[in-house]
């Protein structure tokens, strides 16, 4: 039989070794002495007996937050009314002030201040909605700057009446002065479309309208064609002769602009292209172009380049530095006495065309004024100032002025 496993007797701990609460066999050792307590001091908070006695002091209660008395619901907003619907009065307010912000548009610095007052005069009555538009037109063919088509008028009007020997007729006189308007509007119209990249480049034409962003390029072709076609109708109403010659005039104003980017002497094209009228006046005056008609193209051309360069010595930094070619920029430092002698070459000219047209003193007195005039002018542009030159390029008006009076008085007295 198998011998039953032999029980281990307990082990003994020693009375130091026994935790309180611990084994129930292990004999009971001596207690330690009770922790007496402190006598409490006068002014101490009583401590709490039996259970709480052995947990911690609690912390009291933090006081609490008085409640915020609830923010008042803000009043209900009315209901808006429905607008009514706007009226044509109301769109034409709308566009005046549309019109108004836009008036504060840059424009041409070059600009005369009363023809500007005149067409804003004119467009009184032109609806609200289309006004700004048609002025911007007008600005984009220079008719705030009526200078230019002046400076083409007189040498028309010279060839007119040289070319009749008298006060012309009226129907050659009406559609040559139409179409020198006309055509110096095309030409404008083109030479901004041209120069569209380089204006906003220059102090001058930044405010153009194409240049400004108020008229597009593809306007201002437009532009450009019903003028071309307005001016090639009014030469239907001439001979075969002029017309044929219209069709050069046409190629000469559509050339110009483009002349500035290949060549140092596009005042020399720009006088062909203002000049081109005296032959055409010939033309239809007579069925001709006699040599006078051509001496006096060649004095034309003299004349351009003399108010153009003035012209162009005002924009001769912002040039330079667009890379656009004039003979301001040709003649360097010798701009003025070289324009003194294409002024005395001009007059010189101006006295051969007297003399082989058989004038009288009338015409060479107002040689001799033209000649004073000139000199004035340099007098102007000596110091090569901005304003000074522009002003000078203005003053030639008189100038052209001056000689068709001379020619008028001297054919009415011969």
């Amino acid at each position: 039989m198998p011998t039953p496993p032999r029980k281990r007797p307990p082990r003994q701990r020693a009375p130091d070794q026994v935790p309180p609460g611990g084994d129930a066999e292990a004999p009971a050792g001596p207690k330690p002495p009770a922790r007496r307590r402190a006598p409490a001091k006068p002014g101490d908070p009583a401590r709490p007996k039996g259970a709480a006695e052995s947990r911690a002091t609690a912390k009291p209660k933090a006081p609490a937050k008085p409640k915020t008395p609830a923010k008042p619901k803000a009043p209900a907003k009315p209901k808006t009314q429905a607008k009514p619907k706007a009226t044509d009065d109301d769109a034409a307010k709308r566009a005046a002030g549309r019109g108004a912000a836009r008036s504060t548009a840059p424009r041409p610095a070059d600009a005369s201040t009363r023809a500007t007052r005149v067409l804003s005069w004119l467009l009184r009555n032109v609806p609200a909605r289309h006004r700004e538009k048609a002025l911007d037109y007008l600005v984009l063919t220079r008719m705030d700057r009526p200078i230019g088509a002046l400076l083409l008028l007189w040498p028309t009007w010279w060839a007119l009446w040289l070319a009749a020997g008298d006060f012309p007729p009226w129907k050659l006189l009406a559609i040559f002065t139409v179409g020198v308007f006309s055509m110096r509007a095309a030409g404008c119209a083109i030479n901004d479309y041209a120069d569209r990249k380089l204006d906003p480049q220059v102090k001058r034409t930044a405010g153009r309208p194409i240049a400004s962003g108020r008229v597009t390029p593809r306007e201002a072709l437009a532009v450009f064609a019903v003028l071309l076609a307005i001016s090639f109708v009014l030469v239907l109403f001439t001979n075969a002769l002029t017309i044929k010659l219209a069709f050069a005039g046409a190629a000469l104003a559509a050339l110009y602009p483009f002349s500035k980017r290949y060549t140092d002497m596009p005042q020399v094209v720009l006088g062909a292209a203002f000049g081109w009228s005296i032959p055409m006046a010939f033309a239809a005056v007579l069925g001709t172009v006699p040599a006078l008609g051509w001496l006096l193209f060649i004095g034309n051309i003299l004349w351009s380049v003399v108010y153009d360069t003035e012209y162009a010595m005002v924009d001769r930094d912002d040039d330079r530095k667009a890379g656009t070619r004039s003979t301001a920029l040709l003649f360097g430092d010798a701009d003025v006495p070289i324009i003194a002698v294409l002024m005395v070459t001009l007059i010189l000219t101006l006295a051969l065309v007297g003399q082989r047209a058989a004038l009288g003193w009338p015409y060479w007195l107002a040689l001799l004024v033209a000649l004073g005039l000139f000199g004035h002018q340099l007098r102007l542009i000596c110091h090569r100032e901005r304003d000074a030159c522009l002003e000078a390029f203005r003053h030639n008006n008189w100038f052209g002025l001056t000689v068709w009076v001379g020619i008028a008085l001297a054919l009415a007295v011969k």
